[in-house]
Order: C-alpha cells, then sequence, then structure tokens
C-alpha cells in the first residue's frame, strides 16, 4: 500500500474521487459538490484554521488503486463537556471493505493526532460547524440531505472493530407535511396567542439584516456556549443569510417575538440534494444555470429543518407550539411542500428529541459521532445529556 499526503491539485482531485470510487454503485448516494469539500480544507476561507490544523491522506493498492482516505484535524475550540483529555477529529473516511487497510488509515491519523497531543479522537466529524460532514451513517441508507455523510453500512463495522465506541447517535426525524399535528399544540398556541405581545412572522428578503440580527439574539441566547459554541454576531449571520438568499423560501423561515424582541426562531431550506444531484458534484456556470432553470421548472417537495430554538426565559411556556402552529397555517395549506425532514439531533438531547417526536415524525435515518481513546484502559464515558431527561 502507498499512502500518499494531499498537498496538491492532484492529489486534492484523488481524494474527492476516492468518495466516488467507492460510492457511485449505490444508487441512493448522491455526489457532494466537490466545491463544499475543497472549502473545508481551505485555510483562508476556513476559520477553524485559526484554532488548529488539518491533514488529509489518500491510499492505494500495489497497482496504484485508489482505495482509502481520511482526513485528521485538531481544534483548540473542540471540547465536549466533561472530557478529561484534548480530542482531536478525524473526517472524511473511506475505504474498502478490508478490516486491515481501515486500520492502516485509522492508526495513520492516531499517530498524527498523539504527535499533537491528543488524547482521543471523534469520528467521522467536520473541520469545522456541526450542520456538515458530521457523524456515520448507521441507518436509513436513502438519499442523503445536502451536506450529510453517506457510507455504506460496512464501515460501522471498520469503525467498531477498530475500538471506535459511539459518543452519541444523531437522529433524524421525518414527517409529511400533511401530518396533523397534535392537538396539545393547539392547546399551547390559544394561550399565548391571547396574549398581543406575541406574534410570529416568516422572513422578508427584503429586510435580510434585521432576521439575521434577530436570529444572531436567539441563537447567542439559546445555543452560544455549548460544546464550546461560541457567540455569532449580526455581521457573521448576514453572512450566513445572504449566502443562503438565492435559495431559502422565505414562509418556510419564522421567528417570534415578545414585545418585539425576538425569542424563538424556526429556520428551514429546500432539500437541496433534490437539484445537486444532477449536478455530479459539480457547481460551475453551466451547473448554476441548470440550477436556476430546476428551480422554476421543477418543484420541490421536500424542505429540511436546520435550527429550531426557544431563549431560555420562553422555554417550557408553549411559545415553541406557538410558532410551529403559527407556520403551520402557511405551509400545510399554502405551500406545495409534501415532505419534511430534521437535521440531526443528537441524543443527549432528550427535550429536542421530545419536540420532534411530538410533531408526529418517525426516525426517517441515524448516524452515530464515534470517540477513540489513545490510553485503552481509561474509563469510557459517553457525551453527558443536555437538561432535564
Amino acid at each position: 500500500m502507498e499512502l500518499v499526503i494531499v498537498n496538491n491539485e492532484k492529489t486534492a482531485r484523488q481524494f474527492l474521487d476516492v468518495h466516488v470510487q467507492l460510492n457511485k454503485h449505490i444508487p441512493e448516494w448522491i455526489r457532494p459538490l466537490d466545491k463544499d469539500i475543497d472549502l473545508v480544507f481551505n485555510p483562508e476561507k476556513n476559520k477553524a484554521y485559526r484554532q488548529g490544523e488539518a491533514i488529509r491522506w489518500i491510499l492505494k493498492d500495489d497497482r496504484g488503486k485508489l482505495i482509502g482516505r481520511i482526513a485528521a484535524f485538531v481544534n483548540k475550540k473542540y471540547r465536549s463537556k466533561g472530557d478529561k483529555q484534548p480530542t482531536g477529529g478525524i473526517g472524511f473516511f473511506d475505504c474498502i471493505n478490508d478490516q486491515k487497510t481501515a486500520n492502516f488509515l485509522f492508526d495513520t491519523a492516531r499517530e498524527w493526532l498523539k504527535e499533537r497531543g491528543m488524547g482521543a479522537m471523534d469520528g467521522p466529524i467536520n473541520f469545522g460547524e456541526r450542520d456538515r460532514w458530521w457523524g456515520l451513517l448507521v441507518e436509513g441508507f436513502h438519499e442523503p440531505l445536502y451536506g450529510m455523510n453517506f457510507n455504506p453500512p460496512y464501515y460501522k463495522e471498520l469503525l467498531e472493530n477498530y475500538g471506535f465506541q459511539p459518543f452519541f447517535h444523531q437522529i433524524c426525524y421525518a414527517m409529511s407535511v400533511a401530518t396533523q399535528l397534535q392537538e396539545k399544540f393547539y392547546t399551547r398556541h390559544a394561550s399565548i396567542e391571547q396574549d398581543p405581545d406575541f406574534r410570529a412572522e416568516y422572513l422578508n428578503k427584503n429586510n435580510l439584516a434585521k432576521y439575521a440580527e434577530d436570529f444572531s439574539i436567539v441563537y447567542n441566547k439559546a445555543w452560544a456556549g455549548h460544546d464550546g459554541g461560541k457567540d455569532i454576531t449580526k455581521q457573521q449571520a448576514l453572512a450566513i443569510f445572504k449566502q443562503m438568499k438565492a435559495v431559502m423560501d422565505e414562509k418556510i423561515v419564522w421567528f417570534t417575538y415578545y414585545k418585539n424582541e425576538p425569542i424563538g426562531c424556526w429556520l428551514n431550506i429546500p432539500e437541496l440534494n433534490q437539484f445537486f444531484k444532477y449536478m455530479n458534484g459539480k457547481f460551475g456556470p453551466l451547473q448554476k444555470l441548470l440550477f436556476f432553470y430546476l428551480k422554476l421548472i421543477k418543484k420541490n417537495k421536500k424542505f429540511t429543518g436546520i435550527v429550531f430554538g426557544v431563549v431560555p426565559e420562553f422555554q417550557g411556556k408553549g411559545v415553541d407550539s406557538y410558532m410551529i402552529v403559527e407556520a403551520a397555517k402557511i405551509i400545510q395549506k399554502k405551500l406545495s411542500y409534501k415532505e419534511y425532514e430534521l437535521q440531526w439531533i443528537g441524543d443527549f438531547n432528550p427535550k429536542m428529541l421530545n419536540i420532534a417526536e411530538s410533531l408526529g415524525t418517525y426516525v426517517s435515518r441515524k448516524l452515530t459521532t464515534y470517540r477513540y481513546l489513545f490510553d485503552r484502559s481509561q474509563p469510557y464515558e459517553r457525551h453527558p445529556i443536555v437538561g432535564p431527561k
């Protein structure tokens, strides 16, 4: 076998090609956009490089055939509550169905991480935000959502045989848009609706800066600080919203206010892989024209939940139900979507799992974030539960 560090344009193309060669025979697989993967490993565009470093390898057999790949990274900001050791990451793992080959890739990443002072490695994870390329697919091998990992089922055995253990499971839920909400949603909605200080509304693209700032307020109160998360500025939020503007559907992005202060948000987008599956990984000028043409002629019947949250002081008061019912009046009755799927929720967050299940959903797929402790005598602990069980 020949191990090659990715350090030029040729090896970067081969890094992408490993994934294609090992998955192209699977009907449900959708090729990720090359630019999305390249972006992860671009120090000028990926802010994770400010706190860490990353490396990629490809693996060839004795005849020069591509048989595997892996990336490893360290990030000073990456830490889960209760960690007793510095932990690095591995990701973008692909491998033929051979344990010896997989072990070689895992060993390579482990030694690189040990040299940098790490005591464990989590994977497969992203060198960056958790909304992309996070977790190993272990259930639900159907078309992946945009930015979601897809892998053959045997990868689970390769990781677990090496000694990786589940750190947390990532549950995705789906439902038919036509599903009737439970009566308790309407009861809670009615109690909030009586107070004129509450209101819910969907986003207006003509006032993107306002909603981006509102999102930053809700985000910073509801999520910042969890597992090393940090505040997002209104400028950062606006940059994100501007990037999403071309694909946003205003009527599926909702905010809730109390006395004109943002207290909740529900961010959804049309499921982009329903368009990108026709692009073969490319997104140049021709593919952009195709994308906008498909948006015009092809109704996207599926949308995806990205973010749902209520600021702490209004949690448990029915605000979540109020926002859902207000949105349902539009989404269920006036839009053409038929299917809805939530981005993953960690099994360490039972409160959000309960909210998802109460919508009348079913588990559509499951991914797993694994951990491998370098000190094999150290007691293993899973990700701690967040909030009340």
